[in-house]
């Protein structure tokens, strides 16, 4: 198969992390994004990219650029999608 057709079955959870970090806040700590990472027990390549995130708070957009330049650098946007 090839892999850029190809879909992870975690594809989207990214942006449902950040959409639920972000329904009640504005800005959101790297530690709460990694544990909450965690407790979701998403897929192995999606929590090493959240644990790429250099330490400090970061509003959405921030956050959003953070995490698709990681994605982008591992060539994982179609296969786990990017975040918004």
């Amino acid at each position: 198969m090839d892999m850029a057709s190809f879909r992870a079955e975690s594809y989207g959870e990214l942006q449902s992390l950040v959409d639920g970090l972000y329904a009640t806040r504005t800005v959101v700590d790297r530690l709460d994004l990694v544990m909450q990472a965690e407790v979701l027990d998403l897929d192995a390549d999606l929590q090493e990219i959240v644990s790429l995130l250099p330490p400090g708070s970061y509003e959405r957009q921030r956050l959003c650029d953070q995490l698709n330049s990681a994605i982008a650098a591992h060539g994982w946007g179609g296969v786990y999608g990017t975040v918004e």
